[in-house]
């Protein structure tokens, strides 16, 4: 949800979230980003070390 609202957020900031957000959401926070990123809703940026919610169907 975080993600979708703010469109671009960094790696720590999504964990912290997930983590206070959802039980277990430490161990389940890397496979759903991985399936995120899989289904192509989301975008990794490396130089700032965020991610950016693309939305279905926008990926490159």
């Amino acid at each position: 949800m975080q993600l979708r609202t703010k469109r671009l957020c960094d790696y720590n900031s999504l964990f912290t979230y997930a983590r206070k957000a959802v039980v277990g959401g430490d161990v389940l926070f890397l496979p759903s980003l991985n399936f995120l990123y899989l289904m192509g809703l989301v975008e990794y940026h490396p130089k700032t070390d965020a991610f950016e919610y693309v939305g279905q169907n926008e990926a490159i």
